[in-house]
């Protein structure tokens, strides 16, 4: 499998305080498996579809335990240089790039509008196994109270052109030439205050519906949907210890594409 370009979404993982409930969940939602939980790599397991490593659970560093949230990685082909571009358009780097045995070389960054998000460049781990297939990865959307900011940012660090998709949601969508990869949502005020920017990672499902009854069974919360559009019927989740992400079903869609504005 290529290395992903410069910019791609190429890998994602959580933080749970219960590892075992982690696995529960998603195991039930999504139909992963685990691997093995290894303790000399601070107890990262990562999940399988299908036999494909498609994301990881980890359980909290000291300090770090409450703060359940679905981290998204952007590929690099050189992780410091990406943080030395993270720093000079007003990000803050989390974590500065530390290679991780020979599995490739990692940092965690706060954009300007506070959005946590990851940067990798592989080493011998190259990121998904598989997208866009059940119990895998395929879309992000960048969720913001401050867009300017992320719309400056992120074109500024990895590339990306824009677009504004026309109608009533302050939506854009950032592409790598003729690929669309990452979206960016701003956060409205059915957002409670205290929720901070995230992104909303996509895991695809063969069933909206059933994914999100799988979900509930589980303790899970809908926050919003089951919904059909162009793209699929999908709906926003949080899992049992707040993590929020979406699931989608790509082969069940309605409606016309939206039309873009190209910015940049």
């Amino acid at each position: 499998m290529a290395v992903a370009p410069e910019g791609t979404p190429c890998w994602a993982d959580a933080v749970f305080d219960d590892l075992d409930q982690a696995k529960d969940f998603y195991g039930h939602v999504l139909g992963w498996t685990f691997g093995e939980t290894s303790p000399d790599q601070g107890g990262y397991t990562q999940a399988y579809a299908d036999g494909k490593a498609v994301a990881a659970v980890v359980p909290p560093m000291p300090g770090q335990e409450g703060t359940s949230q679905w981290c998204l990685y952007l590929a690099a082909r050189d992780a410091s240089a990406t943080a030395a571009r993270i720093r000079e358009h007003g990000g803050e780097l989390l974590m500065e790039p530390v290679q991780v045995a020979d599995y490739g070389t990692m940092c965690l960054a706060r954009d300007p509008g506070g959005v946590v998000f990851g940067v990798w460049q592989a080493g011998t781990h190259e990121g998904f196994q598989a997208t866009e297939t059940p119990g895998a990865y395929c879309w992000a959307e960048v969720y913001t109270r401050e867009p300017e900011k992320s719309d400056a940012f992120f074109p500024a660090v990895f590339g990306y052109r824009s677009k504004q998709l026309e109608g009533e949601m302050d939506f854009r969508v950032f592409d790598l030439g003729e690929r669309s990869v990452l979206g960016r949502m701003r956060m409205t005020d059915d957002f409670p205050p205290e929720v901070p920017p995230f992104v909303n990672v996509y895991f695809t499902v063969d069933d909206c519906d059933a994914a999100v009854a799988r979900a509930t069974e589980r303790g899970g919360v809908l926050r919003f949907g089951p919904m059909d559009s162009p793209f699929g019927r999908f709906a926003a989740v949080g899992d049992p210890q707040g993590a929020n992400f979406s699931v989608i079903d790509l082969t069940t869609t309605k409606g016309e594409m939206p039309g873009t504005d190209p910015v940049g």
